[in-house]
């Protein structure tokens, strides 16, 4: 099994989001599941694929070329896969896990998860999609996704897509209870 995990190439202003990503790597290698990730040397995207690593994990990295040249890419992975475009770098990342988890981040830690919630929805995968919460971090975008079922935009099925807990082991056994909600095309707003 292996879990894309969608986190920030900035380590953020707290320890605690730091220490996050390095113990989801652990937890992760410690069950023998897989990490996929962005392939980034840097932030809470190096954090974790160190933290894997050094726990006998496996890590596959994919990281557009331009990162490459840039030298953001992780020069110690299991396996580093390199794209042309962010657009293909997201396929592949999904295409290899089998669930996903998103870590504290910013736009393009959010722009990854509101990717693969939509293709959930529309029913493009079936893999469960968690956010492990640090300290509430994801506290106002669920707000918001609860203010979007309120308003009509969201199907209240679709709500469920997006799990949160604030452990691994939350997330891990949420994950082992999936199943996903009906089709967009199958339930009104």
């Amino acid at each position: 099994m292996r879990i894309c995990v969608f986190c920030g190439a900035s380590p953020g202003n707290e320890a605690r989001y730091v220490d996050a990503a390095r113990g989801l790597g652990q937890g992760l290698a410690a069950q023998g599941i897989g990490v996929v990730y962005g392939g980034g040397r840097v932030g809470l995207m190096g954090a974790l694929a160190d933290a894997t690593l050094a726990a006998g994990g496996e890590v596959i990295g994919v990281i557009p070329q331009g990162l490459v040249d840039r030298e953001l890419a992780h020069p110690g992975l299991s396996e580093l896969r390199i794209v042309d475009t962010l657009h293909e770098r997201k396929a592949e990342m999904a295409d290899l896990a089998d669930a996903f988890i998103a870590l504290p981040g910013g736009l393009g830690t959010l722009e990854e998860l509101s990717e693969v919630v939509s293709w959930a929805q529309l029913e493009l995968h079936s893999k469960p999609i968690g956010l492990l919460d640090v300290g509430d971090y994801w506290s106002l975008l669920l707000a918001w996704l609860d203010m979007a079922v309120a308003e009509g935009f969201v199907a209240p099925a679709h709500r469920r897509l997006v799990i949160r807990s604030d452990s691994l082991a939350g997330l891990l056994d949420a994950f082992q209870r999936w199943r996903p909600p009906p089709g967009r095309w199958d339930v009104g707003p």
